[in-house]
């Protein structure tokens, strides 16, 4: 199994090298040079969901984990429920119920673990650019693992109380920096300090690595073995399309897609460049969905190496939603069902409104990290859960930085 750069297929690499590398030395992001097929059988029949995972990702990591280990390591990593609700029309696929309540805990804690079994003797900085949620997954996955430590970059005042304050507990290995702009620009330091290293020895734990993007595949296959019909449609909030171009690989591995929905908020490039329009270069638009809330997403690179334009025009319908909108579907949702979804997911549902065909909508936070939005909509906070407000007893560590990378590596080279 080899991995090759967006930008040049001619250069080869394994999984460990892809895995801590994060960005290709051209500064491509690197894509399987050919993509497993998952049989029906092993979704279909999988008595469990890390018995699913061990056989879907076997393949792409068989040369460097035996199967007994990547078993053991998906254990540890994937140890919290998955579930399917029905929700009016649409079946929801709540990915919440990790430790940070959001579905970057199955990407973060399966990376997280990859890459502390490969790194043994020389520790391994990760950095990590959010705009929400994956700070905090990556801070809680990463934390207390031998091997690695972990800078995390968030915009400064642009992520909700709930979300900074994950972010922002003290943990072992892990330090926090709110950055003086936007997610952009934490994005752009990362992938400044990841091309030019100078010394550092660093990796990426955001979407841009594909060890993130692998077991985020793992869920959509898991969701089609809980529904009782073949073809459906999947509509998947999207910001930097991590989670979409998971969704794409499953489907190029074999999951019976009919078609994609990437629900965005007003941050619509994408949706925009579906219909015809220029890539998507937009500064980012402060929202609701604040995890969404990004204008030039990394992962349209590996989408468009994945799929050329024309079959991601047919594959995947977009669609952009307003705040007020966005309020209007939570206040919707709950009135007609009782479900109280968070911002992100209720974006994805005021996607899939009146569809006629089966549809998974991907639930990417708890509700109860938004209890200032979902008052807003409905009169009335979200019961609090204990993951929580246990966070209001731990201490916390925090450091304002500047949006240039020379301040970032300054910080590290001061860490290190």
């Amino acid at each position: 199994m080899w991995y090759v750069s967006t930008r040049d297929a001619s250069q080869t690499v394994s999984f460990p090298l892809a895995l801590i590398n994060g960005l290709a030395p051209d500064g491509g992001l690197y894509i399987p040079k050919s993509i497993p097929e998952v049989h029906p059988t092993v979704w279909k029949n999988a008595s469990s969901f890390s018995e699913m995972a061990t056989e879907i990702l076997l393949p792409w990591v068989s040369d460097h984990i035996k199967p007994d280990e990547l078993a053991s390591l998906l254990a540890q990593a994937l140890n919290f429920p998955v579930s399917l609700v029905k929700v009016g029309d649409a079946w929801v696929l709540e990915l919440f119920h990790g430790p940070t309540l959001s579905f970057k805990d199955f990407g973060a804690r399966t990376m997280a673990r990859f890459m502390n079994y490969f790194v043994k003797d020389d520790p391994l900085t990760i950095l990590v650019a959010t705009s929400g949620d994956t700070g905090s997954a990556v801070a809680d996955g990463f934390s207390n693992l031998p091997n690695l430590r972990v800078a995390v970059l968030y915009p400064k005042e642009q992520v909700s109380p709930i979300q900074e304050r994950q972010l922002i507990v003290r943990r072992k290995g892990v330090r926090a920096f709110a950055v003086e702009g936007t997610f952009d620009d934490c994005q752009a330091m990362v992938k400044q300090l990841l091309t030019s290293p100078s010394g550092l020895r660093l990796s990426s734990a955001n979407s841009i690595n594909v060890g993130r993007l692998l077991p985020q595949m793992l869920y959509y296959f898991w969701a089609f073995s809980k529904t009782p019909w073949g073809l459906a449609d999947v509509c998947v909030p999207s910001g930097n399309l991590g989670n979409l171009t998971a969704a794409v690989l499953a489907y190029l591995s074999g999951l019976p897609v009919r078609k994609f929905i990437a629900a965005h908020n007003l941050n619509d490039g994408f949706p925009r460049f579906l219909c015809g329009g220029a890539d998507p270069s937009d500064d980012s638009i402060q929202t609701l969905s604040n995890a969404m809330d990004v204008g030039r997403p990394s992962n349209f690179e590996r989408l468009k190496s994945l799929l050329d334009v024309n079959e991601l025009r047919i594959l995947i319908q977009g669609h952009s939603c307003s705040d007020s909108r966005t309020l209007k579907s939570i206040q919707t949702i709950y009135s007609e069902t009782g479900y109280i979804a968070d911002p992100h997911t209720a974006v994805g549902l005021d996607a899939v409104q009146g569809s006629q065909y089966p549809v998974i909508v991907a639930a990417t936070a708890h509700p109860a990290k938004f209890p200032g939005t979902i008052k807003q909509a409905l009169g009335f906070s979200p019961e609090p859960v204990d993951k929580l407000t246990l966070l209001e007893e731990k201490p916390i560590r925090v450091q304002p930085l500047e949006a240039h990378h020379e301040a970032l590596r300054s910080q590290l080279k001061y860490w290190l």
